[in-house]
């Protein structure tokens, strides 16, 4: 057979085994998807139609109310991975607050340049793949003996090229440079899970802020009425028309909202000190948008999502590239014990006269093919491989953990709102009839027919539902926030968040 011809299924040989890889390549685990979301408990459909006419009722009552509103609600939604947070709250103040502190904030900040090391890692990594260059330069005087001879004393000055080379034969760099890239992506995603936390703390922290606002102005509007109380009591006691003891009473009533609005103020300035430093900025005031309940009426509540919509939370992408990484380490584990191929070797020029350094015949080289191969480690390297397996089926176990628990948040956050919208549209229910009551009750005692007790009673109902209405409204503004959190969200911000650069 011609050299040619015996040479060629060499080379095929050798690029194929250049191509592969040595140890278990990287294949997402199969996880269970819900067939659906669980249904209404048996209570909550045989309510449905109680809850339904309550808000029916409610409409009819209240539609100039909220013909008022210039809130828009928005469609309900065909799949949720449309929504991001800008159309989950359309209000164009969170939305500022939300971009400052994305671009601010001081743990986001210090994510991203968490990012830049591990790309430097990457950089490091891919590195290994390429042939490693140096020159170095020397001049001296030397002094030798040949033999029984004199000695004999000469300068040398040379400059030479040094170049070292590990063949990637089984694959090991090309794992660890699979494992480096994977760290990295997992980091990214780590940055997208600040980002998504972030975004979520200072959505509720505004509305919180703007149910503070709302409850503020509900005891300050009560403490303004019964101190009017008050002050008609004193002077029909004054008068000799009631006793010291209605008129105490009467203070009493008085003490309640008035602790109350020092309280909500309090309140509302340890949120503003605690929004400001999510923003990045020195505690301070915060600005105001729309009113909690036109926040309410703009959110769209899903029926269900798809479980697709998981793939891109950050902590299950980030709990897969940690597995990725971990299962091209044990390829890392097995090459450490097959044989390792290097090239190395030197060239340059040498003389005992710098003037002829560079001149013909003064070149030196030498080229050097070599091979290690461990024969005995004290089974060192097996355990080594041993080890990056269990750190790989560790990995496995916690992406399983963090896709479950995924699918328990989403569901969690879908129940918890629709019972959420229930509970607001009663409550709201009670506080029309509520209001309806103190109306009733004033213009009975103004015409002589009841005693105004029965006004005190009536305002102090309103008063603790309208506070309770507030807490609940707050609840499904929050648990809305909840659910795109468990879905992984959707800001701007994420698309500059890519691959690695190569």
């Amino acid at each position: 057979m011609p050299t040619r011809h015996r040479a060629r299924p060499l080379a095929l040989l050798a690029a194929g085994a250049l191509a592969a890889c040595i140890g278990p390549s990287y294949h997402r685990p199969p996880m269970p998807a819900p067939d659906g979301w669980r249904p209404p408990s048996a209570s909550a459909d045989s309510l449905r139609p109680f809850f339904d006419s309550l808000a029916r009722s409610r409409d009819s009552t209240a539609g100039a109310e909220r013909r008022a509103s210039p809130a828009s609600p928005l469609p309900r939604p065909d799949s949720v991975a449309d929504l991001r947070w800008l159309a989950l709250f359309q209000d164009t103040v969170l939305q500022r607050l939300v971009e400052t502190a994305v671009r601010e904030n001081r743990d986001v900040r210090t994510a991203a340049a968490t990012i830049e090391e591990f790309r430097a890692d990457y950089g490091i990594a891919r590195g290994a793949y390429f042939p490693q260059l140096s020159v170095s330069a020397q001049a001296g005087r030397q002094k030798i003996i040949f033999g029984g001879n004199q000695p004999f004393t000469f300068d040398v000055f040379n400059v030479v090229g040094n170049v070292s080379w590990e063949l990637d034969f089984w694959g090991r760099l090309r794992r660890a440079t699979q494992a480096a890239r994977a760290d990295l992506l997992a980091q990214e995603q780590n940055q997208r899970a600040v980002v998504l936390s972030l975004v979520s703390s200072v959505a509720v922290s505004y509305l919180q802020l703007r149910q503070l606002d709302l409850d503020l102005s509900i005891a300050e509007r009560t403490l303004a009425s019964r101190r009017q109380t008050l002050a008609l009591a004193q002077r029909r006691y004054g008068q000799g028309l009631i006793s010291e003891l209605d008129v105490r009473q009467f203070e009493a009533d008085v003490a309640d909202p008035a602790a109350r609005v020092a309280d909500f103020q309090r309140q509302i300035a340890q949120l503003e000190n605690q929004l400001s430093v999510l923003l990045g900025h020195p505690p301070g005031a915060i600005p105001r948008g729309r009113q909690l309940p036109e926040v309410l009426s703009a959110i769209a509540i899903p029926t269900g999502v798809p479980s697709e919509l998981l793939d891109r939370r950050p902590d299950v992408r980030a709990a897969e590239q940690t597995l990725a990484a971990a299962t091209a380490r044990i390829g890392v584990a097995e090459g450490a014990r097959l044989p390792h191929f290097t090239i190395t070797g030197q060239y340059g020029s040498q003389s005992n006269e710098l003037s002829r350094l560079l001149k013909s015949n003064t070149d030196v080289y030498q080229v050097f093919f070599g091979i290690s191969l461990p024969l005995f480690t004290g089974g060192q390297l097996r355990n080594e491989v041993r080890a990056a397996q269990a750190r790989a089926e560790q990995a496995r176990y916690q992406y399983e953990q963090t896709y479950l628990q995924a699918l328990q948040e989403v569901e969690t956050s879908l129940s918890a709102l629709h019972s959420d919208r229930d509970q607001v549209v009663a409550q709201r229910v009670q506080v029309d009839a509520l209001r309806r009551a103190l109306r009733l009750a004033t213009e009975r005692y103004e015409g002589g027919i009841s005693a105004y007790l029965d006004v005190l009673d009536a305002e102090r109902n309103l008063f603790t539902a309208e506070l309770a209405l507030t807490q609940v409204q707050l609840r499904e503004a929050a648990d809305a926030v909840q659910l795109y959190e468990a879905l992984g969200g959707g800001w701007p911000a994420d698309s500059s968040m890519g691959t690695p650069r190569r």
